[in-house]
């Protein structure tokens, strides 16, 4: 009925600008409430260790991969860890996306044992790895290589999606947040996942390896 598509299609739309939506005032009630069970918590973290924008740059960033930040508190937890050694946001995200693996690849694949995954072939990644510091937009590659890397993996996602299963690009952390961001406007059912978010009990099916 009406009413059923227009609160589905709005759903969409909040879920898919969320990372747009959530700002200073959102990330503070959160902590607000999350003090309720656990004040020293967040006492001791915000803004002592670790100033609010920096926590809301990482709910931000989950929030534009399609990451529940449902769990604040292991979010927060996983923080106060590891902000006394850093409080670069890139750094912080790569910590949290590890501590939700297990959330992150459950909302992906379900309870399936197994996780169907696109990889590189060693030699591309190889590359990718030796680039990683010539640009942030696309991963140091020529304009070519980048142009074939984007259409070969287009084409390995579009055959999982057909065969009912999520797209998700499993790559070494290095290469991780880079390869997201290559990737995320012209893919955006693409899971880029590094191998340390995967949980021990899950087992990893490789279906597609790309290459140059």
């Amino acid at each position: 009925d009406p009413s059923t598509v227009i609160a589905t299609h709005l759903s969409f739309v909040i879920q898919s600008h969320a990372n747009e939506i959530l700002g200073h005032e959102e990330v503070q009630q959160l902590l607000n409430g999350l003090a309720k069970s656990a004040p020293k918590l967040v006492e001791d973290l915000v803004p002592r260790v670790l100033p609010l924008s920096a926590v809301v740059r990482v709910l931000q960033s989950l929030l534009a991969e399609r990451i529940p930040i449902r769990n604040i508190r292991t979010i927060i937890e996983t923080l106060a860890e590891h902000a006394p050694r850093s409080q670069d946001p890139a750094v912080l995200l790569a910590q949290v996306r590890v501590a939700l693996g297990r959330q992150i690849v459950q909302d992906i694949a379900g309870i399936a044992a197994e996780l169907p995954v696109i990889t590189f072939e060693p030699e591309l990644e190889r590359l990718l790895s030796g680039s990683l510091a010539a640009s942030s937009a696309s991963p140091g590659l020529e304009p070519g290589l980048a142009e074939r890397l984007q259409q070969r993996v287009a084409e390995a996602s579009r055959r999982q999606e057909a065969a009912g299963e999520a797209p998700v690009l499993l790559v070494p952390p290095p290469l991780r947040a880079q390869m997201a961001r290559f990737l995320r406007a012209a893919l955006p059912s693409l899971y880029v996942l590094a191998w340390n978010e995967i949980p021990d009990n899950r087992k990893v099916r490789v279906v597609t390896a790309v290459g140059r």
